[in-house]
């Protein structure tokens, strides 16, 4: 059997029939973090959530005697060792074809264990890559979420009550062949491509730059589910990095990303996190220049420096 982490170490160790304060005292003894959820549910029960979980075997035995049936969390990325491949079978999306087209393309091959929700869906667990942060996303449109940083994910034994039936998450198979990391990034963008802009026809001779600021925040309200965060966020950038002020990026992209369905909480935290990343280059750039994603836009690459007269030239894909 190949070598595994330790938060499969110690799954396949313990049984549905163990109380679930003996299973969270086992993860914790293997070095696995844990902390305590809803009984039945998936809310974290402690005021910090996942950033509380714990190793300390008092703390842990203090958790689970105050609440005996409480469900084990465990944040996922560097503090567990491993990152989770959240397959969904709600909704629209189909969650289990998506990732049945993931493995076929060999981006989803080293899990180390497979566990069944109660709902129906799939957790895969990965080991975590040591060298780079994995930061948790969503792709709806593809019915798969990624519990890396920033997350957490609730581990067997635990139960759920669904349709007035209590079910278990429920280890389905052991991987015994070799296990790896997924690239988290390549898998994303192999569910969720970046948006791409249309071309735009040839300019009309006279026709005002202001044609290809409304032209892009039409193209914003067209953006669909899952697409949303990261064309506002494609679109500030252009936006930023031709010499538009904030404040007037802000008042047309909030138009255009509310018809998308997108809260102005929402736009304004998104066209704040662009021009950070457009006007800071020094602190987030590649070898290559290209400035790496930031937040939920998509990747960021300069082409054209800002307009010293303040008027909106073309964009690329635009023009």
């Amino acid at each position: 059997m190949a070598e595994h982490g330790a938060f499969t170490a110690a799954a396949e160790r313990i049984s549905e029939a163990w109380p679930p304060g003996a299973a969270a005292a086992a993860y914790a003894r293997n070095g696995v973090p844990v902390f305590p959820c809803a009984p039945g549910g998936k809310h974290p029960i402690t005021t910090r959530g996942f950033h509380d979980a714990t190793t300390n075997p008092k703390q842990v035995t203090a958790w689970w005697q105050q609440h005996p049936r409480a469900n084990i969390g465990i944040p996922t990325g560097q503090a567990s060792g491993v990152v989770v491949v959240d397959v969904d079978v709600h909704g629209p999306a189909d969650g289990p074809q998506a990732f049945a087209r993931a493995q076929r393309a060999g981006l989803v091959s080293g899990w180390e264990l497979l566990a069944h929700s109660p709902s129906g869906g799939l957790h895969a667990y990965f080991p975590a890559d040591p060298d780079t942060e994995q930061r948790s996303w969503q792709a709806a449109r593809a019915g798969i979420d990624f519990r890396g940083e920033g997350g957490y994910i609730i581990a067997p034994p635990s139960r759920r009550t669904v349709n007035g039936t209590e079910a278990f998450y429920r280890i389905r198979s052991i991987n015994t062949g070799p296990a790896g990391v997924v690239d988290s990034g390549r898998l994303r963008d192999f569910l969720d491509p970046r948006p791409t802009m249309p071309r735009r026809p040839t300019r009309v001779p006279g026709q005002s730059p202001e044609a290809d600021v409304e032209r892009l925040a039409a193209w914003v309200a067209q953006r669909a589910e899952g697409e949303r965060n990261r064309g506002v966020f494609w679109a500030a950038c252009r936006l930023a990095e031709n010499g538009l002020a904030p404040s007037e990026a802000l008042d047309v992209l909030a138009a255009a990303g509310g018809q998308a369905g997108l809260s102005e909480r929402e736009v304004t935290r998104t066209v704040r996190s662009a021009y950070r990343t457009v006007h800071t280059p020094t602190t987030n750039t590649t070898p290559t220049g290209d400035v790496q994603r930031e937040g939920p836009g998509p990747e960021y690459v300069p082409h054209r420096s800002p307009s010293k007269t303040g008027q909106v030239p073309v964009y690329r894909g635009l023009s």
